[in-house]
């Protein structure tokens, strides 16, 4: 691309077809650069769709076992008060963990994605 129009130079520039080799399909469309926002919202709604399916097939896949979170006891004292912090033995179904594991990226995502609406929001007033 650059090479091509770096051994033209002897002969003389053609504007137009820099502008189209340089410039090529980084976002412009009939000569006005597009909402660089609008990828991104596409990425994010492809994202949630993708946790989605996921989340789905986690729960078809995985079947309907239970593992026991062994419970615990723990005593301490703070400023010379007595706390007692008691959790007794319980079952968890084991389909909830990737639920939870996906359910953090879902939410990791959703929150960087405000962040860069809140950026965008910024960069434009």
């Amino acid at each position: 691309m650059a090479k091509g129009i770096a051994a033209e130079m002897g002969t003389g520039l053609q504007p137009e077809r820099v502008k189209d080799e340089l410039v090529g399909d980084a976002g412009l469309e009939n000569g006005k650069l597009e909402d660089p926002g609008a990828n991104l919202d596409r990425k994010f709604w492809t994202a949630m769709a993708l946790y989605a399916i996921l989340a789905a097939l986690a729960w078809v896949t995985i079947g309907p076992g239970k593992f026991l979170v062994q419970g615990y006891s723990a005593d301490f004292q703070i400023f010379g008060h007595s706390f007692a912090l008691r959790m007794e033995d319980h079952w968890v179904e084991l389909r909830l963990l990737p639920m939870i594991v996906l359910g953090g990226f879902a939410l990791r995502t959703v929150l960087v994605w405000q962040a860069d609406r809140i950026r965008r929001e910024k960069d434009n007033s």
